[in-house]
């Protein structure tokens, strides 16, 4: 292929990734579908892209490194503390539940598909695996309830890397059994491969968390020492021990995960960009590789298995999951249905069909078809149907009704606990530590971490959010978050308050109304002016108007002294009040507002205080005197005893 066809080739494929991210963002989709379908179109339907073509012998070890990258990302995010706090459903799901499914499906696949038993079962624990790429769009569509979409959130979360370890040793399983010459030697090698793969994994993770924890590298160097040592690794482990690498740092993530005192928190966020880049072109590349022929001449039996793992392997895997759990039905028929699959079967999937061809293994070449199809037959149903069948199983949320708080400093805690109090979800991201630890000490649901980030799209729950209200003190946080989530609430549901630094800028260096959202409050309210009030003692109040008391009677009350952020209605409508909002409270209503203390009764409060400080000095100073008076009697008693004695 000519130099120019091959630059455009490439330019292609980073623009086709990059729309099919762009749609799925859009859309509440997986973006995994989209790049399938970019992929697909692209190669065997219209001959537009040939991958071996493109690339050539550079094609394998691209794809054998860009897995293993995504694999060492995987497992960087399977932390045993939180496994333990999970619950005992998932944890059943992610053991015996997988279990289950990857024995249903290798049996089927063994059977209808005549696949070999090694084959059907490395497709088995292929095809187990869901994943948070494609559960995470799917919640936010579906919006089940919280029971429902923590246990799928949390079990795509932890599948991920157990499923790609499952699948790593059952790899390494069939070809040390190729390399054999028995039972004995094929045992003899497939545990050397486990064996040192796990040992060198966990020498190169203890390694590298030296490094960060001592540290010995500056901190923009982190992420370069990491990606640098899983590459070695992975590349050492194969030549010491042949086929160990996948294994070495799928460990390697874990260890370095749950080593003491190594914060791998910019490392993940670093891991999770790079993951989407590869895994974007990695799929369209891999897709268009795909023998759509050998795929058709499977016939109905491929349908059979699509059916089998969404009918028979899912409903089961729960059933065995959830008995004796508090879930009604209802919620189990829901977790039966959604099981998407998602990023490690398919790009697991495309390293170990090459691998297994090579060594002449037949079936191989229909691990990657089998498995896309699976991949996208689950995605496209369970899309299209998981809402409507949610609310026909009333298991579904109503209109969100919570609130992303952006920022997590006094006055976003005085607005979400006030709001908490009201009864709705509340929910705070921060990027700054001190602000989260205060949130969780004053009991409030936060988001450690930027709300913009990869790990925020796959890890943040919002599942009952349905408004935004941005309140950091920096303005272009507040323009940034907004326009994020702009898409997911709806431009009428995304409020951010003015700062210190919007007023003293001119309109051109000001952003849009239509960036910057609905203005909170009102535009003399600045975010400077509410935590000037609050460190002078204003505190966020809830007031029920009556006949009696109404809302001329509370102005005339309060004045100036009350700004009212929220009010709500006699139907349960929260209103945020924003710029140019008209409000009209009546009887019944609900108002939430920065109330300033009274003079007097501040003035009142000092002198009761104040009292109580002086009463107790009175009273200490009343034990000591009584304690010396006892002290002397004491004396006293003694010396006239021993005068006595004398």
């Amino acid at each position: 292929m000519e130099e120019h066809q091959i630059v455009l080739a490439i330019a292609g494929i980073a623009g086709g990734a990059l729309l099919c991210q762009w749609l799925a963002w859009r859309v509440k989709l997986p973006a995994i579908l989209f790049l399938l379908l970019t992929g697909i179109v692209a190669g065997p339907m219209t001959g537009l892209l040939d991958p071996q073509a493109v690339f050539g012998d550079l094609l394998f070890p691209m794809v054998s490194l860009s897995v293993a990258i995504i694999l060492f990302e995987g497992s960087l995010t399977l932390r045993f503390d939180e496994f333990r706090e999970i619950g005992t459903v998932v944890q059943r799901l992610v053991t015996v539940g997988a279990l289950i499914t990857g024995i249903i499906i290798a049996i089927t696949a063994h059977y209808v598909l005549n696949f070999t038993w090694e084959i059907a079962l490395l497709f088995g624990t292929l095809t187990l695996v869901t994943g948070p790429t494609v559960i995470m769009p799917m919640l936010r569509v579906v919006r089940p309830k919280a029971a429902v979409a923590n246990i799928l959130r949390w079990e795509g979360i932890v599948i991920d890397p157990i499923g790609a370890l499952l699948a790593v040793v059952v790899y390494e399983y069939i070809l040390a059994s190729s390399q054999g010459n028995g039972l004995s030697q094929s045992l003899l090698i497939f545990g050397a491969v486990i064996i040192g793969g796990t040992a060198f994994g966990a020498f190169c993770g203890w390694l590298l968390g030296i490094i960060l924890r001592r540290h010995w590298l500056p901190e923009y160097l982190h992420n370069l020492a990491a990606l640098s040592t899983v590459l070695v690794a992975f590349i050492v482990s194969n030549l010491v021990i042949h086929e160990s690498g996948l294994l070495t740092v799928t460990v390697m993530g874990m260890w370095l995960a749950n080593m003491r005192g190594v914060d791998v928190r910019h490392i993940l966020h670093f891991k999770e960009s790079l993951s989407v880049l590869l895994i974007s072109v990695l799929f369209i590349m891999l897709a268009a590789r795909l023998d759509l022929q050998s795929l058709i001449a499977l016939g109905p039996g491929a349908l059979i298995l699509l059916l089998v793992v969404q009918f028979v392997a899912r409903p089961l895997s729960i059933a065995v999951s959830t008995h004796g759990s508090s879930l009604s039905w209802r919620e189990r028929a829901l977790l039966a249905w959604i099981a998407p699959r998602g990023i490690v079967a398919a790009a697991v999937s495309a390293i170990f069909a090459l691998r297994l061809q090579e060594h002449g293994y037949a079936g191989a070449g229909l691990l990657v078809p089998m498995t896309f199809l699976v991949i996208i037959g689950t995605v496209v149903l369970q899309s299209a149907t998981s809402r409507p069948l949610a609310n026909l199983l009333k298991v579904a949320e109503p209109n969100p009704s919570g609130y992303l708080i952006i920022g997590a400093n006094s006055v976003a805690r005085g607005i979400g606990k006030a709001l908490q109090g009201m009864g709705y979800r509340v929910l705070l991201t921060d990027s700054s530590w001190e602000n989260i630890r205060a949130s969780r000490m004053a009991g409030l649901t936060t988001y450690f971490g930027n709300p913009m980030s990869q790990h925020a799209d796959e890890h943040m729950d919002l599942v009952g959010i349905g408004r935004l209200i941005a309140l950091s003190p920096i303005a272009e946080i507040n323009v940034l978050s907004t326009m994020r989530f702009r898409h997911d609430f709806g431009p009428e549901n995304t409020f951010s308050v003015m700062t210190g630094q919007e007023t003293r800028r001119s309109e051109k260096h000001r952003a849009s109304d239509e960036h910057r959202g609905r203005i909170f409050g009102d535009a003399d309210m600045t975010f400077p002016k509410m935590a000037s009030r609050l460190s002078h003692g204003a505190e966020f109040k809830t007031t029920t108007l009556t006949e009696s008391f109404g809302w001329e009677e509370y102005l005339e009350k309060h004045g100036d002294k009350a700004t009212v952020l929220f009010a709500r209605d006699t139907k349960g409508w929260l209103h945020v009040l924003h710029e140019g909002h008209l409000l009209k409270p009546a009887a019944g209503w609900t108002l939430l507002t920065l109330l300033d203390n009274d003079p007097e009764a501040k003035a009142a409060k000092a002198k009761e205080a104040k009292e109580a400080k002086e009463a107790k000095a009175a009273n200490k100073e009343a034990r000591e005197e009584a304690k010396a008076a006892q002290e002397d009697a004491s004396a006293d008693i003694t010396s006239v005893a021993n005068s006595n004695a004398s």
